[in-house]
């Protein structure tokens, strides 16, 4: 089988100035260090200004758990902050895709966003670490991993990119569809050349390149599109994303693959954060924390039920031998253990031998 290795890390270049959706004053600025590098200021504590409006935004439409989510933490946090803090909801990519919502935290023209892991990790790679293919068999194991201290560790590496995470949403476990011209996947032969859409997202493209397949990372929100088109044989997302937004209109074949877990940092720009009195940091991240268990519960269901409706819509679901496929992709560890460092690089191969 064909080995490639897509890892790339995207280097963040230009001064960035950072300005709040609202009246927040000076939140933060950009100065030059000794050797020439720019390094971002943080605001002072409290330093913003009220009424704040919170611009968040997500890919998805407002029935996925996501949007369901993030409706119950706008009504937490304006309740609670008698109005102080306004949370404006754009959602199905109304403000861009996932990728154009994190570039959006960092040069300041989104406040908030929730995404998968993953997409993060262009800018900071450890962020990616729970996405490892097959690293857990449960959700139960997967929320442990992604509230422990390891998980906790690995997020700050985003604060340098003006990013601040308050908690984990639940995207579920990604599994591959194809089209009838592709035909099922039974086996983890039938990867072999599959012309696939992936988020942008180095460790889906690299288990779904040795599986022997061909990724592209494509906005998700023109995937159907795309599909339609014939610019893809397949694509990869968890169940409640497959039934959520339709893809069973342009797909045929569900493949129960579930080789990655799809963890998603609720996500708010750090100069915001760093603004906020302690009152209202408290008061985000309760909110943040109880959309958080609202997420995984209604994933969790979805994924459990879904699947039959998934069949009711008229796809035919495989479930292939996933011994073959954890064999395949059991390498991805290794193309990023020089980034990882060896301390969570060994917390990870003791997750696989378990």
């Amino acid at each position: 089988m064909k080995k490639k290795t897509l890892l790339f890390l995207l280097t963040m270049t230009g001064a960035l100035a950072f300005t709040a959706c609202g009246d927040t004053g000076d939140t933060a600025a950009v100065t030059e260090t000794e050797d020439g590098t720019e390094e971002q200021g943080t605001a002072a504590e409290g330093s913003l200004t009220y009424p704040l409006t919170l611009k968040v935004g997500y890919s998805t439409g407002e029935d996925d758990p996501r949007g369901v989510a993030l409706a119950s933490f706008k009504k937490e946090v304006e309740e609670a902050t008698g109005g102080d803090i306004l949370v404006e909801i754009h959602p199905s990519g109304e403000l861009g895709s996932d990728s154009d919502l994190i570039a959006g935290e960092i040069n300041g023209t989104v406040d908030m966003t929730v995404s998968s892991a993953g997409n993060y990790a262009v800018y900071a790679t450890r962020m990616g670490v729970s996405a490892l293919p097959f690293l857990f068999g449960d959700f139960e194991e997967a929320w442990a991993f992604i509230d422990s201290d390891t998980q906790k560790s690995v997020e700050t590496d985003l604060e340098q990119y003006n990013i601040h995470v308050l908690s984990y949403f639940d995207n579920g476990f990604r599994c591959v569809t194809t089209t009838a011209a592709a035909g099922p996947v039974e086996k983890a032969a039938d990867m072999n050349g599959l012309n696939i859409r992936t988020p942008d997202n180095q460790i889906l493209m690299a288990t779904m390149s040795a599986l022997g397949a061909e990724p592209k990372s494509y906005p998700f929100t023109e995937l159907k599109d795309a599909i339609k088109n014939g610019e893809f044989d397949a694509q990869e997302n968890p169940i409640p994303v497959i039934y959520n937004s339709a893809l069973y209109e342009v797909q045929d074949y569900l493949a129960i693959t579930n080789h990655s877990y799809d963890a998603m940092p609720l996500t708010i720009r750090q100069d915001i954060w760093t603004g906020l009195t302690p009152e209202y940091q408290e008061v985000i991240n309760t909110a943040a924390k109880n959309a958080s268990d609202e997420n995984r519960s209604i994933v969790k269901q979805q994924t459990e039920d879904l699947v039959s409706s998934l069949e009711e819509a008229g796809m035919t679901v495989t479930y292939p031998d996933l011994n073959e496929f954890r064999a395949a992709t059991s390498g991805v560890v290794n193309v990023f253990a020089d980034i990882y460092g060896e301390e969570l690089t060994q917390k990870v191969k003791d997750l696989y031998t378990k």
